[in-house]
């Protein structure tokens, strides 16, 4: 029997070019600016980026680094987490959450997932502090804040440090106010797919603490808060200015591109109804009160979510997985010893998750497409 061939995709998962193509002078004037001034690390283009991005969320501070993971690994440095400590996470999410504690020596214990945001359970945290617990660090998945009240309470009440994981969140809000700005410090990415991405690797912390803050940037620096003269132990993590000038003009751009996006997660929900797709097959993520989603990622629950994926390839529809094994089960920590159903819902999550596209330039005949084929699969295959 002959596999079936990979089938050339209809239309991107996501569409980078499209988005270039909209600023693409913008971006030009402002790498040209860069090249003209011939001054690439950190500098006035750093300097203002921080400011503004500081400025949109609320922040008294931001530092700009030079990834998502090391902005992670940076604030608990900048805490003081290492060896010996412990730092409680979700086990479902990008390598780099749990990674970056271990980078730091730090042990990660893990806490199952609330099933409906697919974010850390704030009731199953307080179970799995120790005596050597010094930080939470609750992930913004996909977009979609964690339940942060619960957590910010607990952490005070134990006088633990919060890192809020926000690399897929920038820009969305737990109540009124803007993720990033409840922790001691807020993580964010600037990787391509992110929704306010680069032209490469690119992060960003933001805190409130002005000694943080300046520990920080420190930090990045080798330790040095004056050439040549280093006051801490520190690494090589800084943002670039051709970074910085590429991200300051897409900054002006995220509003606009979040509402592009709410707009199509919307539309996804009301052809999912339209269609009369079985909730008990696929069903996709609801709006939740005080919750503000920015959906980096569109993901919905689907029964034989493999089988789809496959169908929808073979259809031209691009999809994902975000993620097919959770941190705990990963090669990466076996030696953590974690077993197969210790954290069932995140377990469930990863076997049932399938990310669909979703961006501003997402046309209502490509969102048809995929919910036609999504409905297609489950009739025909029923």
């Amino acid at each position: 029997m002959t596999q079936a061939q990979p089938a050339k995709p209809a239309f991107d998962f996501l569409n980078l070019k499209a988005q270039f193509a909209s600023i693409r002078e913008e971006i030009m004037a402002a790498v040209t600016r860069v090249m003209e001034s011939q001054q690439f690390i950190l500098g006035a283009e750093v300097a203002s980026f921080e400011e503004e991005v500081a400025a949109m969320l609320g922040a008294k501070h931001a530092v700009g680094c030079a990834s998502g993971t090391d902005a992670l690994t940076l604030s608990m440095t900048g805490a003081g987490i290492g060896p010996g400590d412990e730092v409680i996470t979700t086990p479902f999410s990008f390598i780099a959450t749990a990674g970056s504690i271990a980078q730091v020596g730090a042990r990660p214990v893990f806490v199952d997932i609330d099933p409906v945001t697919f974010n850390i359970d704030p009731s199953k945290v307080e179970a799995a502090i120790t005596t050597k617990t010094r930080a939470i660090m609750p992930v913004h998945l996909f977009g979609l804040p964690a339940d942060l009240a619960p957590i910010l309470a607990l952490a005070k009440s134990k006088q633990l440090t919060v890192i809020e994981d926000a690399a897929q969140a920038i820009g969305s809000r737990y109540d009124t106010r803007f993720i990033g700005t409840f922790g001691d410090f807020g993580c964010f990415s600037f990787f391509p797919s992110k929704n306010l991405g680069g032209a490469g690797d690119g992060g960003l912390i933001t805190t409130n603490d002005s000694g943080l803050a300046d520990r920080l940037r420190m930090i990045r620096v080798h330790g040095s808060s004056k050439k040549y003269f280093h006051d801490v132990q520190g690494v090589n993590s800084r943002l670039d200015a051709l970074q910085a000038a590429v991200l300051r003009v897409k900054l002006r751009h995220l509003p606009k591109w979040e509402a592009g996006r709410r707009d199509r997660a919307e539309r996804y929900r009301q052809l999912f109804e339209a269609r009369g797709l079985n909730r008990s097959l696929a069903w996709p993520p609801e709006p939740l009160a005080k919750f503000h989603h920015v959906y980096n990622q569109f993901t919905i629950r689907a029964q034989r979510r493999d089988e789809l994926k496959e169908s929808l390839r073979l259809s031209g529809i691009p999809s994902e997985i975000y993620y097919p094994l959770c941190l705990h089960l990963q090669k990466a920590f076996a030696h953590m010893g974690c077993k197969p159903g210790q954290f069932p819902e995140a377990e469930k999550a990863s076997r049932e998750v399938l990310s669909l596209p979703v961006f501003p330039e997402l046309s209502d005949a490509q969102q048809n497409m995929v919910v036609d084929a999504i409905k297609s699969f489950y009739t025909t295959s029923a």
